[in-house]
């Protein structure tokens, strides 16, 4: 059995990861801006806002990047997934053509 230490990532896999790896960091840039400005606006209009501690208001700022950065690494992750098997189909596709287009050569060359 391989150990973790033993396991080097393929090539696909690689590219999957960096994929949700972006999605992540964009996510949670979204995410906390959306964050900052739901928390300005509650320290505005909000007296319970304001009486929150600091380490609260903190807790809830990071909690919606982190949701931010799942959401998008998880849709990001899913679309990398459509591609790679929008990309087999194609491939598999043009493969069956090539083989139709080698047999129709074949019969015209045969008719000769």
């Amino acid at each position: 059995m391989p150990t973790l230490s033993s396991h080097h990532p393929t090539e696909e896999q690689s590219a999957a990861n960096s994929a949700a790896l972006r999605g992540a960091i964009v996510g949670a840039a979204k995410y906390g801006i959306a964050s900052l400005a739901l928390a300005l606006v509650g320290t505005v209009i909000s007296p319970v806002y304001r009486n929150l501690t600091i380490q609260f208001k903190v807790f809830i700022q990071m909690s919606g990047m982190t949701l931010g950065g799942w959401i998008e690494a998880d849709r990001r992750l899913r679309g990398y997934e459509f591609w790679r098997l929008a990309e087999a189909r194609r491939k598999r596709d043009e493969d069956v053509w090539r083989e139709w287009e080698r047999m129709v050569g074949e019969e015209k060359q045969g008719e000769r």
